[in-house]
């Protein structure tokens, strides 16, 4: 640790004390992300329990017990208001009116939805508090209430499950105490390769430089064909497992292939894989104590209908797709008074459009594909074992000594690796400069598809911005995170060499 440090913080906490002067934590992101107990941090600390709810057994395990004090000491649950509102300073530098007038008012802004609400009311603003965008989404979705399951998707799946106490097991995430509102517990399963698998057999089911087929025709095709893709069973485990077994060695797969199969019997298994996934993602968790009733999910007709058949559950859809920005405006309209509380709001903000019930015959059939499904699972962990020995896996690329950090357990050495995800992108260099004068030793860097731009003035996280990254020192480590479909599009720009 340098003693220069004076606090560590989220970089939402960080905004919101630029806001109002106060540096406050969100109890969400204490339960979730800090292992904090959500409900107890809230308590008032007193001369016996200064730091309730903070894990100082685990701080102390890993030889830094001073993090307590680091950390905010005063935290506020999600739809919270922080300080007086908006601080003098700031409104000065935003052009607006400071201080805190409580009236209700119609137009509702969330100026930043992963940290944040500022409700602008009579020109004032209040500042009220938030959190990560995925948690608060759960609330966009009305998903508040135990036994209720909430499916955050894109290149993964997240299975977000309410439940009244913090029960756990393995290959589970939590339960976390106080998330995502207080007097709630939710724990979390996963899929670590679900959206992206299907984009990238759509890459692969697209000739040369023809326009990309569509998603609605791989579907339509993928209708035509029965449950269990007539003998064909697909692994969606690309890039590894994370629920009901943790494995980051696991690898996908088809099983079953014949010269019958086409492009859409294959369309179909990844589709089923994907959703038989998410069955074995509930399994566990209801083993966990955390059963669930029904899905919330988006998606096409046929992703709904076989989401609904493979689990064996309803999938409601939601009138509004845009859930951690309606969460944001439930949060906001708890604290300037419109409504009294967020299950009040989510009552009456959160609106179903349609509810995908099972069809019962298919949830016959996906019962067997399922325990199939479980069998391949189960005897090719191994084989991805070998697998990854083959492709260099166990190599000591990256080992402890390349980056110079000391194998010893004795020694308490500890890496701080700031991310500058929410820095001044502008002044890349400054801002690198910062952390190495704060005596950091790794910055983190996260490289996303989808914001892949090859230009020196990409405001993103390509390769053009990392070696530019790269050339302001020589003396930094770049812990370069690559969340990415082709990993070779980069490698040739020179990234691996970082």
């Amino acid at each position: 640790w340098n003693e220069d440090v004076e606090a560590v913080c989220e970089y939402q906490d960080y905004i919101n004390y630029r806001l109002t002067g106060r540096l406050v934590a969100s109890s969400l992101n204490a339960s979730v992300r800090w292992h904090w107990d959500g409900e107890k941090c809230l308590e008032v600390p007193t001369e016996d329990n200064p730091y309730p709810g903070r894990p100082l057994s685990l701080y102390a395990k890993i030889g830094i017990p001073e993090l307590v004090e680091k950390l905010p000491h005063t935290v506020i649950p999600p739809a919270g208001i922080i300080g007086d509102g908006l601080s003098k300073k700031a409104a000065e530098e935003l052009g607006l009116r400071p201080g805190l007038i409580v009236a209700a008012s119609e137009f509702l802004y969330p100026l930043f939805i992963f940290c944040y609400i500022c409700l602008i009311i009579m020109m004032c603003l209040i500042v009220a508090q938030g959190g990560p965008d995925a948690f608060i989404g759960m609330i966009g979705l009305g998903c508040i209430e135990p036994g209720q399951m909430c499916l955050i998707t894109g290149s993964s799946h997240l299975h977000c499950v309410v439940a009244n106490e913090p029960q756990t097991a393995p290959g589970v995430w939590g339960a976390y105490r106080g998330a995502p509102i207080p007097g709630r517990c939710f724990a979390e399963g996963g899929q670590s390769s679900t959206g992206s698998i299907l984009r990238w057999a759509r890459k692969l089911f697209t000739c040369g430089d023809d326009d990309a087929i569509s998603y609605k025709t791989l579907d339509e095709e993928a209708a035509a064909i029965p449950p269990g893709s007539e003998g064909l069973i697909a692994l969606e485990t690309f890039q590894g497992s994370r629920t009901p077994v943790t494995d980051p060695l696991a690898r996908g797969g088809l099983a079953g292939l014949t010269l019958k199969h086409s492009r859409a019997h294959i369309w179909r298994a990844l589709m089923e894989s994907v959703c038989l996934g998410t069955r074995a993602s509930i399994d566990a968790l209801s083993a966990a104590g955390h059963s669930c009733d029904e899905i919330v999910l988006a998606g096409s007709p046929l992703w709904l209908q076989m989401h609904a058949d493979a689990t064996g559950r309803p999938v409601v859809v939601c009138e509004n797709s845009d859930a951690p920005l309606l969460g944001c405006a439930v949060l906001a309209s708890v604290a300037c008074g419109v409504h009294r509380d967020v299950a009040t709001a989510v009552g009456e903000m959160v609106r179903t459009a349609r509810r995908v019930e099972p069809n019962g015959e298919m949830v016959d059939k996906y019962t067997e594909v399922y325990s199939v499904y479980r069998k391949l699972s189960s005897s090719l962990r191994g084989v991805s074992s070998a697998i990854s020995e083959l492709r260099g896996g166990g190599s000591s690329f990256g080992s402890q000594q390349e980056f110079g950090v000391s194998d010893s357990a004795d020694d308490g050495d500890v890496i701080i690796s700031p991310s500058l995800l929410a820095s001044d992108w502008s002044n890349i260099k400054g801002e690198i400069q910062r952390c190495m004068e704060a005596k950091a030793k790794w910055i983190h860097v996260d490289v996303f598809d989808g914001v892949f731009l090859n230009s020196p003035l990409a405001f993103t996280f390509g390769p053009q911005m990392v070696q530019a990254m790269r050339r302001c020192s020589d003396d930094i480590i770049l812990d370069v995170h690559m969340c990415v479909v082709d990993p070779r599009r980069f490698v040739g720009e020179g990234m691996i060499s970082i």
